[in-house]
């Protein structure tokens, strides 16, 4: 029997087993392949929000540090449940096995099934996330906006108790970013909003990506052809730094 893939994804802020759940929620059963399992950590300390860079920098620094051991921890493959795709370069930089983040796996299959998406999020103070993935991965040329709704996000709750509020403001941006940007498909901007997917993908005339789940199942897409990131691409340490790493935990 083939033995079953373990799939860790790193929640890069703290919280409880709660908020794990919550956030571990975006994978039904359904969704998930036979065969694979998704394991949701959180990061035992570091950022509250993603609002400002210092934030950033604990998301990139702490998603890293709970990361750099899967391989001997057993997993097949490492998830980060966020859009900012923290710690993901330097944890390919570091492991073999395959490494998704949900920034770069959504922006890539907007542009399979568009030619510009805007990126739809909760609060202006989480665009310098999305400035730096699409500079780094060069793709500003096909993304047709950032657009938020202004609201304080809830990363433990989620949207839970104001859906009827929240859905009805992310609905009047997405309208907007058709009819005033030309965008063909809209980008969640965030894994925490992946309960408002259903809602404006049966409301909106173009496509809408939940990253989390496109994530998902790029890494399983991933482990079942055997595939995983180009060492010549992210070459590992020359020296490694792991016993002070594991310090720093």
């Amino acid at each position: 029997m083939t033995a079953e893939k373990r799939i860790k994804v790193i929640v890069p802020i703290p919280m409880d087993a709660a908020g794990v759940a919550n956030r571990a929620s975006q994978l039904d059963g359904s969704l998930v392949g036979a065969g694979f399992r998704p394991e949701f950590v959180a990061v035992p300390w570091g950022a509250a929000l993603g609002d400002s860079y210092h934030d950033m920098l604990l998301m990139d620094w702490t998603v890293f540090q709970a990361g750099i051991h899967a391989e001997d921890e057993g997993f097949d493959g490492v998830i980060v449940d966020t859009v900012s795709d923290s710690g993901v370069r330097a944890l390919r930089s570091r492991l073999k096995i395959p490494v998704v983040g949900p920034g770069e796996a959504a922006f890539l299959t907007a542009m399979m099934l568009g030619k510009q998406f805007t990126v739809l999020t909760m609060w202006d103070e989480w665009f310098p996330l999305y400035e730096k993935t699409l500079t780094d991965y060069d793709l500003w040329g096909r993304c047709a906006s950032l657009r938020s709704i202004r609201t304080r996000p809830d990363v433990t709750e989620l949207l839970a108790g104001k859906e009827e509020v929240i859905f009805a403001k992310l609905l009047a941006e997405a309208e907007a970013a058709i009819a005033e940007d030309g965008a063909d498909v809209i980008v969640l901007g965030s894994t925490t909003m992946h309960q408002s997917a259903g809602y404006l993908a049966r409301a909106l005339p173009i496509p809408v990506i939940n990253p989390g789940q496109v994530a998902w199942k790029q890494m399983e897409m991933l482990l079942s052809l055997g595939l995983t990131h180009s060492k010549k691409a992210f070459p590992a340490p020359e020296v490694g730094k792991d016993a002070e790493i594991r310090r720093g935990l």
